[in-house]
């Protein structure tokens, strides 16, 4: 699933080169992914307008329109959105571009989701977000607060988007490990300075992964079909069996949460 650094790379490019286009047209091939409203509302909410910005709140992208609607992208698993010259033979919508290009909404497995609505803010799921782990606002006190009184395993806390925002099962795991916190820890027993170290990785894993253009590990590819750097340098995700990068010891994987989690048993603790 993407994660922050993909929906954030994606964000990045999306600004750079289709925000001011305007849709001349959308083809929707499969509706399914419409979730909000019709498809046939769907089209007339975005048909004629222009792209006037792009955000993105965890790992969901919005795109602001010139007639004051949002469209919003949730990718989920396999989603993709690629700004290309050519249509997607995959794809599930095709918004035709004022410069003759297309944005193709591609999406394998039918789990993403796309809406048109006028304050993307009062989204539900929106709305329960926890905070942006790269906001100014999430700072080292703010964390140990939120941490104190949680007596849930550290890396199910990690993935529960209530609690943080955007961080998903690659990143947590690789956060951990350069933390040399066992995932399986409850987050109420971790020491001030695990605290403090935890809240470094994960703006650091985050970063580099922005910096990377994203982890390409099953479909993710960047906003113009590129796959992202960053699965390159994991230290532990998907790395079962294979020797720690520090110790050299057997890296491990169990079960927490009903995710997969990968981990050093001599370097965490």
């Amino acid at each position: 699933m993407p994660e922050l650094p993909e929906v954030e790379t994606i964000r990045r490019d999306l600004a750079r080169d289709v925000k001011g286009k305007k849709v001349k047209d959308v083809e929707i091939l499969n509706s399914k992914v419409i979730k909000q409203p019709s498809p046939a509302e769907f089209t007339r909410r975005i048909k004629g307008v222009a792209f006037k910005a792009f955000l993105r709140r965890a790992k969901v992208l919005a795109a602001q329109l010139s007639n004051g609607d949002y469209l919003v992208v949730h990718l989920r698993m396999t989603g993709q959105l690629i700004y290309s010259a050519q249509r997607e033979e995959k794809a599930r919508v095709i918004f035709v571009l004022s410069d003759g290009k297309y944005l193709n909404f591609n999406d394998q497995r039918l789990f993403a989701e796309l809406r048109i609505v006028s304050d993307w803010q009062k989204l539900k799921f929106v709305q329960s977000l926890g905070p942006e782990p790269l906001a100014a606002e999430f700072t080292l006190a703010k964390f140990k607060q939120m941490i104190a009184k949680k007596k849930t395993k550290i890396k199910p806390l990690l993935l529960d988007q209530t609690f943080i925002a955007g961080i998903g099962n690659l990143y947590a795991q690789e956060a951990l490990f350069l933390a040399g916190i066992l995932p399986a820890r409850p987050a109420n027993k971790l020491k001030d300075k695990e605290i403090k170290k935890l809240h470094a990785t994960i703006q650091k894993v985050l970063r580099e992964g922005i910096r990377s253009r994203g982890s390409s590990i099953d479909n993710y590819v960047n906003g113009r079909g590129n796959p992202g750097a960053y699965h390159l340098r994991l230290k532990v995700y998907g790395r079962e069996g294979k020797p720690c990068v520090k110790c050299k010891t057997k890296i491990k994987k169990i079960n927490l949460g009903g995710r997969g989690t990968c981990f050093c048993p001599k370097c965490q603790k």
